[in-house]
């Protein structure tokens, strides 16, 4: 009913009539949404994935990236492609982005073609991102969104987490902040590609949470990798480590899910040389965010500062492209299990 609301919110020069068919029709459809057809730019690792399952989920989605390759490739399977954000959000009754960062994420809002240059051409009412930024940039966007389109437009933060195997099963975490009514409108998408959806509270929460969230994950996996490295050093192999761990209190997701020791677990990136999953860079990019944050706000931030020294390190050693558990052998310099 919440998203039957919204609907109504969103769409103040509609007549009653047309107002409540239009509702029925879309409540009562196949895709569980009123948003039929679907906006997603940035097409990398993981955006190219979600758009994927919105697309088996029965929406119409229409996708622009600046890679010309991705984009022919997209056209290929059967998406209707754009040629910029704008066009895609003439296109959209809601728009997802899915970037690298602060800047690309304001540069498709605010840019040359981006969304906000024509707000008078924007069909779009709902608008999803799902970048990892600071929270500062999410609640400028969004305030943004809410003054300068027409009809009640609204914007969530909505960042994820599970990586790159998450993004392709549909299982991402989605952490979202925002108004409690967009929230319960977006659901039906979030769920088309994700299995779990936190409401976090208002404009920048999302993003707030996301930078604890890869905080805490950041130094899980220094404290697993530091220990795996001192066991091997004083003759305890990784294997039996991760067993005592798993069946401890040291048990965590760096230990259990995501083991950075080569030998010790299968389809992780520890044991394909550390390619794929989450990179270095990346890391080190939220890392500074949190640095960044917890600066404006005054929070004591010792694990972030000692976090964000060793993954630049990394980073500046050339190995920013790797996965972020290679610290276990590039910087706490551990070795493989045989």
């Amino acid at each position: 009913m919440a998203a039957c609301r919204l609907r109504l919110l969103l769409s103040p020069n509609r007549g009653i009539h047309e107002l409540f068919s239009h509702t029925r029709k879309f409540c009562s459809s196949s895709v569980p949404s009123q948003f039929e057809r679907v906006g997603f730019i940035g097409l990398g690792n993981m955006g190219s994935r979600m758009a994927d399952n919105l697309f088996k989920a029965g929406y119409s989605v229409v996708v622009h990236d600046i890679n010309h390759d991705v984009m022919k490739a997209f056209s290929d399977k059967g998406f209707l492609t754009k040629n910029s954000p704008l066009q895609v959000a003439e296109e959209s009754d809601a728009v997802i982005t899915m970037l690298p960062s602060s800047a690309h994420v304001m540069d498709v809002y605010t840019g040359p073609e981006g969304i906000l240059n024509r707000g008078d051409q924007v069909r779009s009412r709902l608008f999803i991102d799902s970048s990892t930024i600071d929270p500062q940039t999410s609640r400028k966007l969004s305030a943004a969104i809410a003054s300068q389109l027409n009809g009640g437009s609204a914007m969530l933060d909505a960042p994820v987490s599970g990586g790159i195997l998450s993004a392709e099963n549909g299982t991402l975490t989605f952490m979202v902040g925002g108004s409690e009514e967009a929230y319960r409108s977006a659901r039906p998408l979030f769920l088309s590609m994700g299995k779990n959806v936190i409401y976090c509270g208002g404009p920048g929460n999302g993003s707030a949470a996301k930078i604890c969230n890869n905080l805490a994950m950041a130094v899980s996996m220094l404290g697993v990798s530091e220990a795996f490295s001192l066991g091997q050093s004083l003759g305890i192999g990784a294997a039996t480590l991760t067993e005592i761990f798993n069946s401890s209190s040291a048990r965590c997701w760096s230990s259990n899910t995501y083991n950075p020791v080569p030998g010790v677990m299968e389809g992780v990136p520890a044991s394909r040389n550390y390619d794929g999953g989450f990179a270095t860079k990346l890391m080190a990019k939220d890392l500074n965010l949190a640095a960044t944050s917890a600066k404006e706000v005054g929070a004591r931030s010792p694990m972030t500062s000692s976090a964000q020294k060793i993954f630049t390190e990394l980073c500046d050693g050339g190995y920013e492209k790797k996965d972020f558990s290679c610290v276990f052998r590039h910087y706490f310099h551990g070795k493989d299990e045989v």
